[in-house]
């Protein structure tokens, strides 16, 4: 079920968008109109804390667009059932048939344990979800007696529409070397992390590539969009500014994939000790002292337009087969920074 991307041609990239919740859903919709005329191939809705739900915003977006693939980047296979994971994904398909990307994820602490889920054997889970979901989504019955997941003939019991397998490739969102591991072995595509160094991807690839072995396919198979901070100005020090809060943030409250990318171990231990989750603004801009800028730029596209895509460019060539871009500030300027954008050059 995998679906290629990211190419006119041999060079020329279609980006995608990364949405969260800096903008009302209103706004992202002209946001994902707009991406949609400047021929990017994605929209992706996050849906990681406690603030904004993925399914609304993503058939919102869905309905205001005709091409444009609407995925979510990515839901935690913990809170939800994984038949209504299949059910939410199906009813989404609905919408926009062929256009609709499953991303799922294993979450992250604290906030899993803040609100009560202990993210035992997440290795073991993500398996069993996505086996199940997938099969519910080629209209199967399925019986399934796992270790977490437990099915007694359950099907999407479609009466008023033809039954028919549901075009739905499923992501998942890896940053830890066992899990990109195991999505090369079982799912579509990997959602490659933001915040994270190019020379990261290298470890990432792999551990895809041997996951895909076990498989018996390649690589090439699975698809590898890539988050990717995206702050875009005509001013580089602005741009830098406007990325360091992010940067704070994610240092703070996901040292995880910040030691993954090579922070040092003393900067993660500074931040910590200012936010963790949640944070207010107050803590977020008092950690933001505390990064320099060559932290800025390893782990972002900032800079002015030509700064931006020549950090992307180094994404690219490390593995990723599309930058799904954060855009910081501008969206629209982001957008047109990156379209039509032959990589190659």
């Amino acid at each position: 079920m995998f679906i290629l991307h990211f190419y006119i041609g041999d060079s020329v990239t279609r980006p995608a968008i990364y949405l969260q919740d800096a903008h009302a859903i209103s706004e992202g919709i002209s946001f994902s109109k707009y991406a949609e005329e400047r021929d990017f191939d994605a929209v992706w809705q996050a849906d990681s804390r406690l603030v904004r739900e993925a399914s609304v915003p993503m058939a919102a977006f869905a309905a205001c667009t005709e091409k444009i693939k609407i995925g979510s980047g990515v839901v935690d296979v913990w809170t939800r059932n994984p038949a209504r994971l299949a059910s939410m994904f199906a009813t989404l398909d609905d919408l926009a048939p062929g256009r609709i990307l499953c991303g799922l994820g294993a979450w992250w602490d604290p906030l899993a344990t803040k609100v009560g889920v202990s993210r035992v054997r997440p290795l073991k889970v993500m398996r069993e979800v996505v086996d199940v979901v997938r099969a519910l989504l080629a209209n199967e019955t399925v019986t399934f007696e796992g270790e977490f997941v437990r099915l007694d003939g359950v099907e999407l019991d479609y009466v008023y529409q033809e039954r028919k397998p549901k075009d739905v490739p499923i992501y998942i969102g890896a940053t830890g070397m066992k899990m990109m591991e195991l999505t090369g072995e079982i799912a579509d595509g990997v959602v490659l992390n933001y915040l994270v160094s190019p020379d990261y991807n290298n470890r990432a690839m792999d551990a895809l590539q041997k996951g895909a072995e076990k498989a018996g396919r390649s690589i090439d198979e699975i698809d590898r969009p890539q988050l990717v901070v995206c702050s875009v100005h005509e001013d580089r020090d602005t741009a830098l500014s406007m990325a360091r809060n992010m940067v704070a943030q994610y240092l703070g409250q996901q040292p995880h994939i910040m030691e993954a990318s090579g922070v040092p171990k003393s900067l993660l231990d500074d931040v910590g000790q200012i936010l963790t989750w949640p944070a207010t603004h107050e803590q977020v801009e008092a950690a933001a002292k505390l990064v320099p800028d060559d932290i800025v730029q390893m782990l972002t596209a900032s800079g002015t337009a030509a700064e931006a895509r020549e950090a992307v460019a180094g994404y690219m060539a490390n593995g990723c087969t599309s930058p799904v871009l954060y855009p910081l500030g501008d969206v629209y300027a982001t957008i047109d920074a990156f379209a039509g954008w032959d990589h190659s050059s």
